[in-house]
């Protein structure tokens, strides 16, 4: 009951500035059964940029903005190995989803332009109405949206590829909490059987679209480090590093 209460203070404050309505009874209603609070809100914070989720992408996670906050402080470190020296990043975020990392990309990081890949239609929209929500905020920013299956569509290389693919196992479906599986689109939760099906079509293909001292930053699921790790050595990349979340779990792969 605490919950439900702390979420309705939230919801009051965000989405009605404190002013109930009839809207806001309805909302409450929502949330009793059992509708994710980013929903009903639509949308969240995401390292600034405002992230709309009308079209009901997965909702991004805490852990995600987390640890793309730590890559983008560290940027600056990694642009000095880089061959175009910052005077333009090209970064590819591929199973977008929302397009939030990307959009984080663009507000916080000098001289960026991002391509956003998605293979949903309403993933594809909804990226663009983000784009245009967050035009201030990435005014002097290039972008492009692409739909695409994994690489299928996309073209060229980049400095850095951000990865957020699907990678939860089917078979831990009944871990997964109620109202995601009732709300949020499964496709971009579960990843095949073992969780691995989209990693293994990106990995075995994603050192084709990097550039020369270029990296890649993936999210995975912290049970799933070691089989990363041999997939990273079976398709021969240089090196890895693998990161801890703010809870102290894997969660993040360096790649180059």
């Amino acid at each position: 009951m605490a919950n439900i209460n702390k979420e309705i203070n939230w919801l009051l404050k965000e989405k009605y500035h404190n002013q109930p309505t009839k809207q806001f009874t309805k909302d409450i209603q929502r949330l009793k059964e059992g509708e994710p609070l980013a929903y009903v809100i639509g949308f969240v914070d995401f390292l600034g940029c405002k992230i709309d989720l009308s079209k009901k992408p997965l909702i991004p996670r805490t852990e995600t903005e987390f640890w793309v906050g730590k890559v983008i402080k560290d940027i600056p470190i990694f642009c000095r190995m880089l061959e175009c020296k910052c005077n333009s990043i090209k970064v590819l975020d591929i199973f977008s989803g929302s397009g939030c990392i990307g959009l984080a990309i663009l507000k916080n990081v000098k001289n960026s332009k991002v391509t956003f890949a998605d293979k949903k239609k309403k993933c594809l929209e909804q990226i663009k109405t983000n784009l245009k929500i967050n035009r201030r905020l990435i005014r002097t920013k290039k972008s492009k949206v692409v739909e695409s299956d994994v690489f299928k569509n996309i073209k060229g290389k980049y400095d850095y590829i951000f990865a957020n693919p699907p990678y939860i196992p089917i078979k831990n479906k009944n871990k997964v909490q109620k109202s995601v599986l009732e709300y949020e689109p499964k496709k971009a939760l579960f990843g095949g059987k073992d969780g691995l099906f989209y990693v293994k079509k990106f990995l075995k293909q994603a050192k084709n679209y990097l550039n020369s001292n270029g990296k890649i930053f993936m999210e995975f699921d912290p049970p799933q480090k070691k089989e990363i790790e041999n997939l990273i050595k079976k398709y021969k990349y240089r090196t890895y590093k693998f990161n801890k979340d703010q809870y102290k779990k894997w969660r993040w792969v360096i790649i180059d």
